[in-house]
């Protein structure tokens, strides 16, 4: 009997130098990860975000955003826009079902109730809703939004935070 070690999961900062490989992660999971829930030109749409990467950099500069690693390799990043919304939280496809996006998520859980947060609030695509309701998400309100002239659904999902109770 031998065992095989799992690369370790790890979380770090996004630095700018990400930017090439989090644009690739973001593309691979919308064009790979939402075909039963968007059509083909809705999630070309929603992956040309990524095409001005100085753009796409910006945007993550802006907020915290944080990235989970396998081995050491960037595999996913979720971002945290305000003290209490989620921006973006994407998994490469050949990562899913590892624990990076809980990971993500519990750690943009923390910081936000961290900094004085109640609750924490996403726009949710409709094929991630499942793993935001696992997580304790609640459905709010169902919006579209444009992108390069196509029309997207998601959910607007909150989940209130617990105040971590101080120590005696």
């Amino acid at each position: 009997m031998t065992a095989t070690a799992q690369p370790k999961l790890a979380m770090r900062p996004f630095l700018p130098t990400d930017v090439p490989l989090l644009a690739e992660i973001f593309r691979a999971s919308i064009e790979e990860l939402t075909s039963e829930d968007y059509s083909d030109t809705q999630r070309e749409a929603w992956a040309a975000v990524a095409e001005d990467q100085a753009a796409f950099g910006a945007r993550m500069a802006s907020q915290l955003t944080l990235l989970g690693t396998v081995g050491g390799a960037p595999v996913g990043f979720a971002s945290l826009k305000e003290p209490d919304q989620i921006d973006m939280l994407y998994v490469h496809p050949a990562a899913i079902g590892r624990g990076v996006g809980a990971m993500l998520i519990d750690a943009l859980e923390k910081l936000a109730a961290a900094r004085g947060a109640k609750r924490l609030t996403a726009e949710v695509s409709d094929s991630a809703h499942d793993f935001f309701k696992k997580r304790g998400f609640v459905p709010q309100q169902r919006n579209t939004v444009e992108r390069s002239g196509e029309w997207l659904a998601n959910t607007t999902m909150a989940k209130t935070l617990v105040a971590k109770e101080a120590a005696p």
